[in-house]
């Protein structure tokens, strides 16, 4: 009998474990495949965010088109259009085929050396595909590309402009970025850069500061005792639409850069702060140029509000609210004081591209060293928390460089411009207006304009 309730035993107890060894298998295999469900849907819900805030930057070129449009003369509205659209045209090209290789191939510290036309890459460490990353840096190109249209407006040759345009997108913009975000010196230094103050703004800034100053200013710009005249724009609510939809695109630009959503922590961090360095930007800038010159003109606090955007852009994401304030206030009064120093050293910027771009841009980059706090990702604490200059000291020297290497390199290109196709357009041909001498069109059809200044 003994012998006959072991074996029963064993017929039941074996199968008994067999089952339970299955379930533990399948158990370990469907919780494998929730964690491989939860990845693809977080890696499907990132790379939404990062369209959406590609989309949100591309939509900026409307809205720099408006703003430069608005800020210039009526005779030459197509002719500034025409280069906001060719922007984006020459930017997609030129990055796709040289420019990302160049800022996130494998290569050295100076730049990329592999993935031109993208073959070859790798998957993008953020776990962003390839192709969503590709066309979100596009965009930031872009940008980086039409700043420059600005300030050489109603003046500069088309052809001129296009081959600036490709050049620029294609190697200028794209070794500073590998400097930056691609794996470069800068970065291994520590240099941060959030979204682009140095990156996008003080390379379009710079390369429009120096083409401008290669240009010369327009016909009846400054009189003969060297004091600036006014050249009104033609279409302030224009521009007023253009900066609404530029502080709009730019909440795709600032909390787009983390590439992730994570717990919504940082993007509602980077947004916010965003968002009220904006704020005070244009409030600081109207109160700025209404006590100096008796009257609260918008023109200026629009770009006291693009001031405060370009400036929060690199910090975005280090520092806190009360900082933002802080660095968009400072920002609102710089584009003042720089749009008058401009015009006492003779260089007309039409809109205000170096002031808002370049050294607001330089403004930004400053404040990751001063403002910054390692808590919120950086290498070191800023300047304000216990006086160490480490951060501070590593963003002079990124931005020093840039500027530098902007100086020189678009020194060359632009003056290569000049002695080929030439950059400046004739006397008549800029009396008349570029809309009629480049392009044989009006933007006001049937609406006859025409000036001598």
């Amino acid at each position: 009998m003994r012998h006959i309730r072991i074996r029963l035993l064993n017929v039941l107890l074996i199968p008994m474990l067999i089952l339970t060894a299955c379930g533990l298998v399948f158990a370990e295999e469907g919780a494998a495949e929730t964690m491989s469900d939860i990845a693809r849907l977080t890696q499907g819900l990132d790379t939404v965010w990062v369209l959406l805030g590609a989309f949100l930057v591309f939509f900026m070129q409307a809205g720099f088109g408006m703003v430069e449009a608005g800020f210039i003369r009526a005779k030459n509205t197509c002719n500034i259009l025409t280069k906001n659209f060719l922007d984006f045209c020459m930017a997609s090209l030129g990055f796709f085929i040289v420019g990302y290789a160049l800022m996130f191939g494998n290569g050295n510290s100076f730049m990329g050396t592999n993935g031109f036309c993208l073959f070859g890459l790798e998957p993008v460490a953020s776990g962003v595909p390839l192709f969503a990353f590709w066309l979100f840096q596009a965009a930031f190109c872009g940008a980086a590309a039409t700043i420059v249209a600005g300030g050489m407006a109603e003046r500069m040759k088309f052809p001129a402009y296009l081959i600036y345009s490709f050049l620029i997108s294609a190697f200028i913009y794209p070794i500073v970025g590998h400097w930056v975000w691609g794996g470069g010196w800068l970065s291994e230094m520590g240099f941060a850069d959030f979204a682009g103050s140095t990156v996008v703004h003080t390379v379009g800034g710079i390369a429009a500061l120096i083409g401008t100053y290669m240009l010369g200013p327009r016909e009846g710009k400054y009189g003969i005792d060297g004091k600036a005249n006014v050249i009104a724009g033609h279409n302030i609510p224009l521009a007023s639409l253009g900066v609404f939809i530029l502080w709009f695109g730019w909440f795709g630009f600032n909390a787009g850069s983390t590439l992730s959503v994570g717990d919504g922590q940082l993007i509602g961090r980077v947004a916010l702060n965003t968002n009220i360095a904006a704020a005070i930007g244009g409030i600081i800038a109207m109160i700025t140029v209404w006590k100096r010159f008796g009257k609260p003109d918008l023109s200026m606090a629009m770009n006291g509000a693009l001031a405060g955007l370009v400036a929060i852009t690199a910090p975005c994401a280090f520092v806190e609210p009360w900082a933002a304030i802080v660095i968009g206030g400072i920002a609102g009064f710089i584009v003042v004081i720089g749009v008058e120093f401009l015009d006492k050293m003779q260089i007309d910027d039409p809109v205000g591209a170096v002031p808002v771009h370049g050294i607001c841009g330089i403004w930004g980059t400053l404040c990751v060293g001063i403002f910054g706090k390692a808590s919120l990702g950086l290498a070191n604490n800023g300047f304000v928390y216990g006086g160490n200059p480490m951060q501070l000291g590593v963003q002079i020297v990124g931005i020093v460089s840039t500027v530098a290497f902007i100086v020189f390199s678009m020194g060359i290109v632009f003056k290569v411009i000049d002695l080929t196709v030439g950059l400046r357009i004739d006397r008549v041909e800029e009396l008349r207006g570029l809309d009629i001498g480049e392009h044989g069109m009006e933007a006001y059809g049937g609406f006859q304009i025409f000036s001598t200044m």
